[in-house]
């Protein structure tokens, strides 16, 4: 027994010898990655540009239809040409951007084909270069690639890339609250990834982030700034429980009017149930 417990106490010894050793080398006495940075002066450090970048919402924000800007074509356009009877699904990006925009622009073209609405025939997609070099040959190209991939040519009239003056891309990116900066170690712009849904008359109604969409949700956000011009009758009944909820940047349901729908299907199937009955009854009596 003496000796089982001596083993045993031996056995604690070398396991609490181990972890104090750990501990010295990690927490007090050894030098981890960060500590080495420091020593070195290489501290990771976000650079100071990232702290212009991001996006401010500005949700009911009329844009200036007005603003003018060049197609693909090299025609002078105003804005406001694609504001009609349509939502308009918006994007700033620009065109030789390396990384981020084209996955972007990748990821979304999965989501536009499982949509049932299509572009041209129920909203309008519109991309603004945010870089003011960027020419429309560029624009040209990068329609003809993404139209292409979206693969209905019949469309083509609903697909628009623009270029424009500083002062209009100013002016845009202020009036949705997109902040960029330019990165000159990278020589390339810093932005988040993100996608604006408009109303017909160019009032901000929706704003996506992140690289992908849930198709639902877009589906939701276009029927929703359409004004009741697309979309079914259970879109509308989808938009009437729920409500966009700014905390997590979606849809959420709306107990208020979720209630007030429970209440009248219960009334519909009371009514029903009645109608039936009363039928029921009247034909016993007959008989």
């Amino acid at each position: 027994m003496n000796a089982f417990v001596l083993k045993m106490f031996m056995l604690f010894a070398v396991i609490f010898s181990h972890c104090l050793s750990l501990n010295n080398a990690f927490a007090i006495g050894g030098a981890g990655p960060l500590d080495q940075d420091e020593l070195k002066g290489t501290k990771n450090e976000r650079p100071a540009f990232m702290d212009k970048v991001g996006i401010d919402e500005n949700l009911g924000t009329q844009l200036d239809l007005d603003l003018t800007f060049t197609d693909e074509t090299n025609t002078p356009v105003k804005l406001g040409k694609y504001f009609h009877n349509k939502p308009v699904f918006l994007m700033l990006i620009y065109y030789k951007c390396p990384t981020l925009c084209n996955t972007h622009l990748n990821t979304l073209m999965n989501t536009f084909k499982e949509l049932k609405l299509k572009i041209g025939k129920d909203y309008e997609f519109v991309a603004i270069s945010i870089d003011p070099a960027e020419s429309h040959q560029v624009a040209k190209m990068k329609k003809r690639a993404y139209l292409d991939q979206y693969g209905d040519e019949a469309q083509e009239s609903g697909w628009h890339f623009l270029t424009g003056s500083q002062e209009s891309i100013d002016k845009v990116t202020d009036q949705i609250g997109f902040r960029y900066a330019w990165n000159a170690e990278e020589k390339e712009w810093a932005h988040a990834a993100a996608a604006y849904i408009s109303t017909p008359t160019g009032k901000l109604s929706y704003y996506h982030y992140g690289l992908n969409i849930n198709p639902k949700v877009l589906r939701l956000s276009l029927v929703e700034a359409s004004e009741g011009k697309i979309g079914t009758v259970m879109d509308r009944v989808l938009l009437f429980c729920l409500q966009y909820d700014p905390n997590k940047k979606t849809y959420a349901f709306y107990a208020y009017n979720l209630m007030r729908v429970g209440a009248f299907l219960i009334v519909v199937v009371l009514i029903i149930f009645f109608i039936i009955f009363w039928r029921k009854e009247k034909r016993s009596k007959q008989n």
